[in-house]
């Protein structure tokens, strides 16, 4: 194992490694085995930007990009890849170099080799350049087939991952090239919207992964994370349709409709119970996010199914809403976290959504105490029942509508709470001060009341004076 070096010894041993690589480029003076060994020595010391500089110069980046799509052997291009993908890494600036040399093009078609280490290395150095470069990708799209790539290492993928878990589980270099795969292809979609609908027929296979893959404790890291991510843009439409006019959605499959749909709940009930607020603030924001897509374009027998499994149920309402330990408790309790802003906003939409952005739907089913602060600051109308008696439904029924008695059981509009369910509230003893300030109080809303003249009427003080119920403090 290479000795790790810093400072001047670090640089100067650089230096040399890349000396010698460069002239090998010209000469070809070094066997394959000492070519290896000497690319393998040099990724030791390329883990911190300090120290580094003959690496990010464009000689450096061209010796790099010729180690690892120039040569011969595919040992020595793997190699150089990973010395070239840290650069890439390190130093922003490199990534722009790389462009200008042209090697985009044979990373893209480094994709179609079937090698889960290929995959990794020229996916991650595709995703790098997504950033801080003036590339255009469209080139290859339209010409070296990199939607199909993409499409097709997900689809192998998938391969791995079986109901029955029969099959060996996926190795280390398999979730890594996974993940490198994903998160290239949520960029993609993000930055390039004209290719989405090449890009969308990975879903399928991304949603089977999601599915069946074995979800770890805590559930939210990669590659769950990342799958979400990538779902996140390929919920528009699916072969070349919008989603909710595709008669073959790969989200609501005919077998089993529900399938997607309680895995994304099971996810999210698992997070919900297992990270701060602080945490699910990065983590969680995703997934409600994909909630609300997906129930934009659900079939019309799904969606009281997504309701049902998110909004608070009739038998929650023994207690205030928000006060259990159900899933929809707990996101009611999320959409008013004070540190949490975007998973906040994000959940307060998926639960009005839920109620089908009917304002009086949403009081009905969250409280107006939930309600109150998202129809305020979306300047939402609050419904003038909010203040009034509500009486229990079911989910089937219509949720907006004001009901007289269902069961005879009236709701309190704010707390959610079955009003025959409140506790009463025990009346306190008021101290003394308190008791010249509710006196001082009334007297006054009297003496406003006398002055307007709509109605004859003697204040109480001005009453116990006269007769004598007073008595001068001297």
């Amino acid at each position: 194992m290479a000795q790790q070096l810093s400072g001047e010894a670090k640089e100067k041993e650089i230096t040399r490694l890349m000396g010698i690589l460069e002239l090998d480029l010209e000469q070809k003076n070094l066997l394959p085995p000492q070519r290896n060994a000497l690319l393998a020595e040099l990724k030791t010391h390329i883990r911190v930007v300090e120290n580094s500089s003959p690496l990010f110069t464009p000689d450096g980046v061209k010796t790099l990009s010729r180690h690892s799509f120039d040569s011969n052997s595919m040992v020595t291009s793997r190699e150089a890849a990973k010395c070239l993908a840290n650069v890439l890494l390190l130093e922003k600036s490199t990534r722009q170099i790389f462009v200008d040399f042209g090697y985009p093009v044979k990373a893209a078609q480094r994709l179609k080799n079937d090698s889960r280490e290929d995959e990794l290395l020229n996916s991650r150095i595709l995703f790098l350049i997504t950033y801080d470069t003036t590339f255009d990708f469209s080139d290859l799209f339209d010409n070296y087939q990199l939607a199909e790539s993409i499409n097709h290492n997900i689809l192998r993928h998938s391969k791995n991952y079986s109901k029955t878990g029969r099959r060996d589980p996926p190795t280390a270099i398999d979730i890594q090239a996974l993940s490198e795969t994903l998160k290239l292809l949520f960029n993609l979609s993000q930055y390039y919207p004209r290719h989405l609908p090449a890009l969308a027929k990975a879903a399928p296979s991304v949603l089977k992964i999601l599915c069946r893959i074995h979800l770890a404790t805590p559930v939210l890291q990669p590659p769950v994370t990342y799958l979400v991510n990538a779902l996140l843009n390929l919920s528009v439409e699916y072969d070349d349709k919008p989603l909710k006019d595709s008669d073959s959605n790969p989200y609501f499959p005919k077998p089993d409709q529900y399938c997607n749909i309680d895995r994304f709940i099971s996810i999210l009930d698992n997070a919900v119970r297992t990270y701060t607020e602080e945490q699910l603030e990065t983590l969680a924001t995703p997934l409600v996010t994909l909630l609300r897509k997906v129930f934009e374009f659900a079939p019309s027998n799904v969606r009281p199914h997504m309701q049902s499994a998110l909004l608070p149920s009739n038998s929650e309402r023994s207690q205030p809403l928000g006060q259990s330990n159900t899933l929809a408790s707990r996101l009611l309790r999320l959409s008013t976290s004070p540190v949490a802003p975007s998973l906040r906003e994000s959940v307060s939409s998926l639960l009005f959504e839920l109620s089908d952005k009917d304002a009086t739907s949403f009081v009905r089913n969250v409280g107006y105490g939930f309600a109150s602060g998202f129809l305020m600051t979306h300047d939402l109308p609050v419904p003038a029942s909010a203040t009034e008696g509500w009486s229990t439904g079911s989910i089937g029924e219509d949720l907006g509508e004001k009901l007289a008695s269902v069961d005879g059981k009236e709701i309190n509009p704010v707390t959610g709470q079955i009003k025959e369910m409140e506790p009463e509230a025990p009346e306190e003893e008021m101290t003394e001060e308190e008791k010249e300030r509710e006196a001082e109080r009334l007297y006054v809303l009297f003496e406003r009341l006398k002055a307007t003249g709509v109605v004859n009427v003697k204040n109480p003080v001005e009453q116990a004076i006269d007769e004598g119920r007073f008595e001068e403090v001297e």
